[in-house]
């Protein structure tokens, strides 16, 4: 490579990047989302099972790898077999399009960040979101007009994000982590305290706690459930394997994981707990069914946090601006870690320096992203987000289960993961990654696809054909292409 690979100062500065990937809009904005949308308590059961089954498990396999390999998804996988070198450059292309429509919702919090000072979406939270700021519709004729304040603040975040990347490790992504995470962690226990002290908040959070037990036979939540803790984790996007790779020799990677991922499924159910109690607020001051409270899904958080903040009095008007700052910044760090890994391939195969490969990832999402800045954007994202994370994530991790327990020797990630750690992996781990896990996601995925083509309209299944062959064609494309950096086929550690 061109450049000397970047190391964390320490396994701290790592494990507050790991959790600011993860962190902030997929906590805040899609968790509640997924939850609002599956019942509830019915979700809670399969997720508490998806975080051991599914997060913890195929975490440890990305740390492992990082850790042991120190180099990109691309030459990792191609150094395990050169033939499967497309798999990696789809990994990369589905966490492309993840990253250019995650930049527009963390440009629709930059617009309440600067909306919370007056606290301008008014008296009712839900109409302003979707009529004055998406200006959304229905019709795909809405794909030719721009919603204006969403198309200039995407533009102000792929600055920020392009700005960022082009620091070092340490002094770009690190210190903000260390700084805004802290905050942001104190600015939702508030907003969570104050929440359930609203009256009708029982009606919200008891939701979480009160499953619909048949909803349990429905392999639907289950995908939900699987496909929310893929996201939060970011699970298969090689976020994982490329920060774990700039590990320190020594660090607890075990422990590390453990830690990760607790604390991000701990905030966003916490966090979910305040969400849940604004809706009962909001149902029981308006007398509208629970179920039947927000009409744009995607911006659930978008129309609760404001509804509350409506109701603080003067002290919303500090605790708003924080807020949705905090959010700014925890979501453009979880950018950045998404920018990384396809950067740090770019840069590797084809020998330009991080930065140049940063800015040319970077240009093209701008130009991706604008077609969610539209008045049709919104939809668009909504079933761009169901089929990445449900569907083309799933099957990357199922890919990558296939590619490390079977045709890499497995042992080596076990010898890896055992040697400093405190927390000790052995054959249970292995056969969960072997066996139980590609089994459980290929009979979700399976159903996940036969359910949405018997239920999705024409142009949801259009708009999910496109994305399939997008990322199946583009990595082959990639893969084809000579590398600059001979040292790129060069193998390490095949085990």
């Amino acid at each position: 490579m061109s450049e000397e690979r970047a190391q964390w100062d320490s396994s701290f500065g790592f494990m507050l990047a790991m959790i600011g990937s993860a962190v902030g809009l997929g906590n805040i904005w899609r968790f509640p989302n997924v939850l609002y949308a599956n019942g509830g308590g019915s979700f809670m059961v399969p997720y508490v099972i998806a975080i051991f089954l599914l997060g913890i498990s195929f975490v440890l396999v990305e740390y492992a790898l990082g850790y042991r390999f120190k180099s990109s998804l691309s030459k990792i996988i191609y150094s395990i077999k050169p033939k499967l070198e497309p798999v990696a450059w789809l990994v990369l292309i589905v966490v492309f399009f993840i990253l250019c429509y995650y930049v527009v919702v963390i440009g629709w919090d930059l617009i309440y960040f600067l909306l919370s000072f007056t606290k301008a979406w008014g008296s009712n939270p839900n109409m302003f979101f979707a009529n004055t700021v998406l200006q959304s519709t229905d019709s795909i004729y809405g794909i030719t007009q721009f919603a204006p304040w969403v198309l200039i603040s995407v533009i102000c975040v792929w600055s920020v994000i392009w700005f960022i990347n082009q620091r070092e490790l340490n002094s770009g992504i690190g210190l903000i982590s260390r700084i805004l995470l802290p905050l942001l962690f104190l600015i939702v226990i508030i907003i969570v305290a104050f929440s359930l002290t609203l009256p009708g908040a029982s009606i919200g959070y008891s939701q979480i706690y009160t499953p619909n037990w048949a909803s349990l036979l429905n392999l639907d939540v289950w995908l939900a459930a699987f496909g929310q803790i893929v996201f939060s984790l970011s699970l298969g996007m090689a976020i994982a394997i490329t920060y774990s790779s700039y590990l320190p020799d020594g660090a607890k990677v075990t422990d590390n994981a453990f830690i990760v991922a607790f604390s991000n499924s701990g905030f966003e159910v916490f966090n979910a707990f305040g969400v849940f109690s604004i809706l009962g607020f909001m149902t029981y001051t308006s007398g509208i069914p629970f179920n039947d409270l927000v009409t744009e899904g995607t911006g659930l958080a978008f129309i609760v946090f404001p509804q509350v903040f409506n109701e603080m009095g003067s002290l919303s008007y500090l605790i708003s601006p924080l807020f949705f700052l905090c959010i700014l910044f925890a979501g453009i760090t979880s950018a950045i870690a998404l920018v990384e890994p396809i950067a740090s391939s770019i840069s590797e195969k084809f020998d330009i320096s991080r930065r140049k490969s940063a800015s040319l990832v970077c240009g093209a999402g701008f130009l991706v992203s604008l077609i969610f800045t539209t008045r049709v954007g919104s939809m668009i994202l909504g079933i761009a987000d169901l089929f990445l994370n449900n569907y083309a994530l799933l099957l990357v991790v199922f890919i990558e289960c296939i590619i490390f327990g079977w045709i890499y020797k497995f042992d080596n990630l076990i010898e890896t993961l055992n040697e400093y750690s405190t927390i000790k992996v052995g054959k249970t781990w292995k056969f969960i990654i072997k066996f139980i896990l590609p089994i459980s996601i290929l009979v979700l995925w399976t159903h996940g696809i036969y359910t949405t083509i018997e239920t999705t309209n024409f142009i949801s299944r259009v708009i999910m054909i496109i994305l399939a062959i997008l990322i199946i064609v583009v990595p082959f494309i990639i893969s084809k292409i000579p590398a600059k950096n001979k040292d790129f086929y060069k193998p390490i550690d095949k085990g």
